[in-house]
């Protein structure tokens, strides 16, 4: 038999360093220009994997499956650092975070029970700490967990607020009875273009899609507040039961942040929990110059973090904080062989209790690369190339007569059209593609826009001054 696993065996250890630098070698020769993306058509590329014979009787060894990977996958993968990769909130992964990856992958610790992961249950428990005093809520009142992404994280504090809601109103205990017969009262408020997690964390969660209340925007594409207490007073004249508000902290499309202080105001009103979906813009906190754009954040009772986007990490890395560390009863259940309540007596912490995974990666890890390596200063320079490169893509464009470019981004995001029309729209992104350069797509008002989101800190002016008048030669 092969060596299986790393052990303390002279050969594992170093058959492991022998596999780590034919990895590093074939990565690093996989590709040859800083295009984004090989540009092969998706027919050729499926014909390409499926001639794969993905179980064979007998395996080829370490090295032929290696080359295999690089032939065939590795050569059209997606080159997130590349400085013409701009479609999506998917960031390139800082160098240090790629270190951490590999402590991740090889010690492979869990983070469900104390015994399973000990040092990373207590580094995690301390960047959650941290991280509650970074956004402005008390270490001591407050919690979290690391989640699989902003969808998870969401999803969380839906469930949390649903069964605070219930649980004060009705006496019900939502964890043991299920969805008690009023169930169908309650409603969530949240943008019209907020992230599609909260219609879909609604249907998960029992209530439906029809418990999801989308807010109206104003010309920044914020909520419009006027609007949202109009809309509250009239649900609730009707017998509806309003239990949480949704700001949402950069949308996708646009980067737009809502007024959280406004919005605590109307919830504080109507007794509702106040969520912040901040997936994206949550790395502002760590540039001094631009995080008033936040508003208040710390007025919020939970705060939805990615890593995975303005921070550079890479997937999956996610957080959900909680005000008051109680909201999180609903995800705790003893298990005989998994956290029993007697080691938790003698001090012994076992995540599984506060979130809706059981095993999950010890992703705090890259937090900390990340933020020990280059500390706030660091950080806070890297989001403000960010933003910077955003408000010069957008003057740009807003200043040609060939481009419309209706809302000036918050954050990192530009949204823009060619004024030849939707098809012309289409077909540039599709023509760009081919080429190895990649930006998004989305429609603003039933019109066809093209998307810019700028998470790559090593993009120039020049590759934006090139790109543009790429896009006027297409058009």
């Amino acid at each position: 038999m092969s060596r299986t696993t790393l052990t303390n065996n002279p050969e594992e250890r170093a058959e492991y360093g022998r596999i780590v630098d034919k990895t590093k070698e074939a990565i690093l020769s996989s590709f040859q220009d800083s295009s984004a993306f090989s540009g092969i058509d998706p027919l050729a590329l499926r014909k390409e994997i499926e001639e794969i014979s993905i179980l064979d009787e007998d395996g080829i060894g370490f090295d032929a499956t290696l080359e295999l990977a690089k032939e065939k996958i590795m050569k059209n993968l997606l080159r997130t650092w590349s400085t013409g990769y701009m479609p999506h909130l998917h960031s390139p992964a800082l160098i240090e975070s790629l270190s951490a990856e590999m402590i991740i992958s090889a010690f492979n610790d869990s983070m469900d029970s104390w015994d399973q992961g000990p040092a990373a249950t207590e580094v995690e428990v301390k960047v959650i700490k941290d991280l509650l005093k970074l956004f402005g809520f008390d270490s001591q009142k407050g919690d979290g967990a690391f989640t699989s992404g902003g969808s998870q994280s969401n999803l969380t504090a839906i469930v949390a607020a649903r069964d605070k809601c219930i649980s004060r109103l009705f006496g019900w205990d939502v964890k043991k009875k299920g969805l008690p017969s009023e169930f169908g009262r309650l409603r969530l408020y949240t943008s019209c273009i907020s992230h599609f997690s909260m219609e879909k964390s609604s249907h998960l969660t029992g209530l439906g899609y029809d418990s999801v209340r989308h807010l109206p925007v104003n010309s920044k594409c914020q909520v419009d507040i006027g609007e949202f207490e109009k809309i509250v007073r009239e649900d609730v004249s009707s017998g509806f039961i309003p239990y949480m508000a949704v700001a949402t902290i950069g949308t996708t499309d646009f980067g737009s942040i809502d007024n959280v202080e406004a919005m605590r105001e109307i919830c504080d009103r109507y007794s509702m929990h106040l969520h912040l979906d901040a997936a994206y813009g949550s790395a502002l906190v760590l540039s001094e110059r631009e995080k008033h754009r936040l508003g208040k954040i710390e007025l919020a009772d939970s705060i939805t973090i990615d890593f995975h986007k303005m921070f550079l990490l890479p997937i999956s890395c996610s957080a959900v904080l909680f005000k008051s560390g109680e909201d999180l009863e609903p995800f705790m259940l003893h298990a005989d062989y998994l956290n029993r309540e007697e080691d938790e007596e003698d001090g012994y912490i076992n995540l599984v209790g506060k979130g809706i995974q059981t095993t999950r990666r010890f992703d705090a890890l890259k937090v900390l690369f990340s933020f020990k390596m280059r500390g706030r200063k660091g950080y806070g320079e890297i989001v403000e190339k960010l933003l910077e490169n955003a408000e010069y893509a957008f003057k740009r464009l807003d200043a040609d007569k060939d481009f419309t470019a209706p809302v000036a981004p918050e954050l990192s995001s530009v949204v823009f059209a060619h004024v030849s029309g939707d098809e012309a729209n289409k077909r540039i992104r599709r023509k760009l593609l081919s080429e190895g350069i990649v930006i998004g797509q989305t429609v603003m008002n039933g019109t066809v826009m093209l998307k810019l989101t700028l998470l790559n800190p090593n993009i120039t002016h020049n590759d934006l001054d090139n790109l543009i008048s790429r896009i006027k030669e297409l058009a």
